[in-house]
């Protein structure tokens, strides 16, 4: 992967008709893919080592943003989400990487703000089943 700018990370929302909603102004991000690990290790266990069973562990994703809202569409369908606590799908796209896609949580929503600056916001999106991932050319 070459060097991209971390400004084309986009995090995308459904917007509930098939589409999907850029969310404006973000100015950082960050994707997160974790898996749990089983440990398999027996009293047979080579030299006592730890032994990971593979494919075994919960896979999960974890998303973060910051920015400013700059159009109503994002921060409206955000704030319906939270509140009806729904597991739309998402787009996150990293340049020269991929697109990763699948039901996401808002699990915080924040905002903040300085009196001589504009209102920022914060989202954390936590995955809520399957993703697919499909690498860019």
């Amino acid at each position: 992967m070459v060097t991209q700018r971390g400004r084309d990370i986009l995090l995308k929302i459904s917007d509930g008709a098939g589409g999907f909603v850029t969310l404006a102004g973000v100015r950082a991000s960050r994707i997160e893919l974790r898996s749990a690990q089983v440990d398999a290790t027996g009293a047979d266990s080579p030299e006592a080592w730890r032994e990971l069973l593979a494919g075994a562990g919960t896979k999960a994703a974890r998303v973060s943003g910051q920015g400013v809202f700059r159009d109503a569409a994002s921060d409206v369908r955000m704030r319906a989400v939270f509140f009806a606590g729904e597991t739309p799908d998402w787009q996150l796209i990293l340049p020269g990487f991929g697109v990763l896609e699948g039901a996401f949580q808002i699990t915080e929503l924040s905002w903040s703000g300085a009196h001589d600056g504009e209102a920022e916001f914060s989202v954390t999106l936590e995955s809520a089943g399957l993703l697919s991932f499909e690498a860019l050319p």
